[in-house]
């Protein structure tokens, strides 16, 4: 679950639509022209709103802490799907071997099946212990690296707006539309990665 860290801007446009009556009559009027459409020049004068936005899904993708412990992740994803495999792979042997020896009449004694039984068994509960450790150490490593970066995220934008000043900034995601020109995500990107390389050295 994404955590939010800004409360979202809500815009509402009221759009108001006119509607012409005509009534009929007897007497045919001559239809009255219609009015001419006054196209809006932008005015070069117009002043910027004091809020700004962040796209969070392109800041994720351009972090380089994000990108880091993405890599980890996937690292753990591949080493625990590894170890499933191999446990699998070894039980999976492990009962072909009774299976063919069930088959051909090899067993010796019941003690001897047992055996084989009983170490099966323990097979099975120590993969099922050992993925069970790792699917924790998993979700644990996510959750930290989702805290973290959120965490950073969060941290660097109080630190920017404290020289910017702006009123609100928040995600793209919260809004309908935004004006493009509005989109700090750049900057934004380019101050997490400068503190981050920095630490990192």
């Amino acid at each position: 679950m994404k955590r939010n860290f800004f409360s979202a801007l809500a815009i509402f446009t009221a759009l108001s639509l006119g509607i012409g009556v005509t009534s009929c009559s007897e007497k045919k009027e001559e239809a009255k022209p219609a009015p001419k459409k006054v196209e809006k020049k932008a005015d070069p004068s117009r002043q910027l709103p004091n809020y700004r936005y962040v796209d969070l899904d392109s800041v994720l993708s351009r972090y380089n802490l994000a990108k880091d412990y993405n890599e980890e992740i996937l690292r753990m994803q591949t080493s625990m799907e590894s170890e499933v495999k191999r446990h699998e792979s070894s039980i999976q042997s492990l009962a072909t071997q009774m299976q063919n020896k069930m088959q051909n009449n090899t067993y010796l004694s019941r003690e001897s099946y047992d055996a084989d039984q009983k170490k099966l068994a323990s097979m099975q509960a120590n993969a099922e212990k050992s993925v069970g450790t790792l699917q924790q150490n998993f979700q644990a490593t996510a959750l930290k690296a989702q805290q973290t970066v959120n965490d950073s995220i969060e941290n660097y934008i109080k630190e920017y707006n404290a020289s910017k000043g702006y009123d609100a900034i928040f995600f793209k995601a919260a809004t309908l539309y935004i004006d493009p020109e509005l989109d700090i995500t750049d900057e934004v990107v380019e101050g997490l990665n400068a503190r981050y390389n920095k630490v990192k050295k």
